[in-house]
């Protein structure tokens, strides 16, 4: 079978249009048989480049030999029990992100996914503190389950009617394209007080709490400047309210810190992880403080679903934090983001549609522009940037919505060599569709 015909066999398509749900963009004319590392293999034997691990939860590679062991183990001792049943990789694996969490976010919660830890912090900070108003970030993704979907403001709100009440949007810090300040200066200060004049005014009286992703990942690669997350926790404070910091991209490393929000010495009363805690396998938590997961509980906290605490990811997230601290691969995050970095600014010297790098490690942002000076985006570009690296071997990621922006997330395992593969292929791909 050629190369063209094994990706696009006519029955396998017929057979996903027929019977899959679409669920959002279009899918990738590829078929993966397999994946090992920083690599996808198609249905042709063509090894693919993942610059974007997966869903960005391939922290360690696909098939990191060590998570491999740790399923099969798990699965012929112990995989599933009754939620109110524990088991020793369940607590073994709270305590350890116990002892790794900032601040005292010493109480946890197992979960699978990411939208649904944050619609369960949504609902500790709701019965904590008794309100119901949620703050959120003007182009944050915190998930498309019910709070979680009402505190979003990335671009999938239209066609489902209301959302949550007490859904309350302030201005996502943006450094590139600022809206307050001149063109020497960013007056992030400014934006966020005039921001908190209008939940004030917005306010029943009911605020609850501000939920909050340390980098804006679905929103642009969007780093608040240093001193805003601060300045926000103390907006929080002055209020009563709960600050909830979404880490399900940023966590366990990938910026070149365990957790992106220690950059700010800023510790929340509650923190969300998801994609990289799993390594690939559907696996979320939800830290809390004692005096918060307290008070949660004595109101009659409920959370019940059918895989908290389930034994099998817990035991995955214990391997996933044994092989990040054994093997240094904060520290590893943190200079392979260098080199990325340097290596994306390189081509920012030579191609005039790059507007911006930005990023922290291993999660950064390529923005493209129609003109550096208006800054424009260009997401049409964008998308034919990201086709092109998958015809010459690499897949990636670009924001939706119109920003054309790259988000590029390797595995923290990743090699030095790979970057430069993947530097050397976005460099060929924007010189084939700029031409």
């Amino acid at each position: 079978m050629s190369h063209v015909n094994a990706n696009f066999d006519p029955a396998f398509w017929e057979r996903a249009r027929r019977h899959l749900v679409r669920y959002g963009a279009d899918f990738f004319p590829l078929i993966v048989e397999r994946a090992a590392g920083s690599f996808m293999t198609d249905a042709t034997g063509r090894r693919i480049l993942d610059f974007a691990s997966g869903q960005m939860s391939a922290i360690l590679g696909h098939s990191h030999p060590e998570i491999v062991d740790t399923v099969r183990h798990s699965i012929g001792e112990l995989d599933h029990l009754y939620s109110a049943i524990l088991s020793r990789p369940v607590v073994d694996l709270a305590e350890a992100l116990a002892k790794l969490a900032p601040g005292k976010l010493e109480r946890v919660l197992l979960l699978s996914t990411g939208g649904e830890s944050n619609d369960a912090a949504i609902r500790m900070a709701k019965l904590a503190t008794g309100g119901f108003e949620i703050v959120a970030l003007s182009r944050s993704w915190h998930g498309v389950t019910g709070a979680a979907a009402s505190a979003t403001y990335a671009w999938s709100r239209r066609g489902y009617g209301p959302s949550q009440p007490g859904a309350i949007v302030i201005p996502a810090p943006d450094a590139y394209r600022p809206r307050f300040g001149s063109a020497s200066g960013y007056d992030w200060q400014g934006e966020l007080d005039y921001a908190f004049e209008l939940v004030d005014r917005q306010s029943t009286g009911n605020l609850a709490a501000c939920i909050a992703e340390p980098i804006l990942s679905s929103g642009g690669i969007l780093e608040p400047p240093e001193g805003y997350m601060a300045a926000l926790a103390a907006k929080c404070r002055e209020r009563g309210m709960l600050l909830i910091f979404d880490e399900a991209q940023t966590g366990l490393g990938r910026t070149g810190t365990m957790f992106a929000c220690e950059r700010d010495g800023v510790a929340p009363d509650l923190l969300t992880l998801s994609k990289t805690l799993g390594a690939g396998i559907p696996l979320s938590a939800v830290l809390a403080t004692a005096e918060v997961e307290e008070r949660c509980h004595e109101r009659g906290f409920l959370f019940y679903t059918t895989h908290a605490s389930d034994p099998l990811p817990a035991a995955v997230g214990l391997k996933v934090l044994e092989v990040i601290a054994r093997d240094r691969l904060v520290e590893r995050a943190r200079s392979a983001g260098q080199r990325l970095r340097e290596g994306l600014l390189s081509l920012q010297q030579r191609y005039d549609c790059i507007g911006d790098i930005r990023g922290r490690g291993l999660l950064m942002g390529m923005d493209l522009v129609k003109d550096r000076r208006t800054k424009e985006p260009a997401p049409e570009l964008a998308l034919a940037a990201m086709r092109r690296c998958l015809d010459l071997g690499m897949a990636t990621s670009i924001v939706r919505g119109g920003l054309g922006v790259f988000r590029i997330a390797p595995p923290i395992t990743i090699s030095d060599a790979e970057i430069d593969l993947g530097l050397s292929i976005f460099d060929q791909s924007l010189r084939d569709v700029t031409r």
